[in-house]
């Protein structure tokens, strides 16, 4: 009689997950966009209503800077492109 033995065997298993994390877009303040300029790209270029980029407007001139909009990075890149083409100051960070 033959004997067969089993054997089992146990195998961990590491998995790794990226949490996407999302990045910013900032627009900065200058000395030459007007308020209207800005508004309209948002508004264009970013998907904003009319009431949110006045918003962010207001805040670019007060405060400097304004996060604009949040999300992953090759969503933003089209549209710091654009701003950046409108001659409006803008960048992606993490």
């Amino acid at each position: 009689m033959n004997v067969i033995n089993q054997i089992e065997t146990q195998e961990e298993i590491s998995v790794d997950v990226k949490l996407t994390k999302d990045w910013s877009l900032i627009v900065y303040n200058d000395d030459h966009n007007t308020f209207d300029h800005v508004i309209e790209r948002l508004v264009n270029v970013c998907g904003h209503t009319v009431p949110q980029a006045e918003q962010c407007a207001v805040l670019i001139h007060y405060k400097g800077k304004c996060e604009v909009k949040t999300g992953a990075y090759e969503k933003l890149e089209p549209m710091c492109t654009s701003l950046l083409e409108a001659d409006i100051t803008a960048e992606i960070e993490p």
